[in-house]
């Protein structure tokens, strides 16, 4: 049909928008930083590029729910009176306690069996 297609980052548009967000406030935002001469655009990525990112927002998904587990862990276990610092390296430490004859009798079984599921999680998100 004659018309080009290129890409505005978002960044770009913003100035543009004058009302509350809606596809006829954008469509004008858009249209109007379209027009203007000075208006930078972007290179459309390849397909190879795009998988590149997919592994690093990827990873920073996975570092975020092992950290989140290891969290949760150390709270649930502070509960029971087992403290230990921040940090992947300590969870070492509280798996070392929690094994059997280790000092963690008096512990619910079920306190354990928990724990140990959150250990199997941090060890597949590592």
């Amino acid at each position: 049909m004659g018309h080009e297609v290129r890409l505005i980052a978002p960044k770009f548009v913003k100035p543009y928008v004058k009302n509350q967000k809606n596809d006829m406030a954008d469509a004008e935002a858009i249209a109007e930083a379209g027009s203007r001469p000075t208006m930078r655009f972007v290179e459309v990525k390849t397909p190879q590029q795009q998988g590149l990112g997919m592994i690093f927002r990827l990873r920073d998904l996975l570092v975020g729910q092992r950290t989140q587990v290891i969290n949760a862990l150390r709270g649930h276990l502070a509960e029971f009176g087992l403290v230990t610092g921040k940090g992947r390296e300590n969870v070492d430490k509280l798996r070392a306690i929690l094994e059997p004859g280790a000092g963690s009798d008096d512990l619910p079984a079920v306190v354990c069996q928990m724990a140990q599921l959150c250990f199997d999680q941090i060890d597949g998100l590592s």
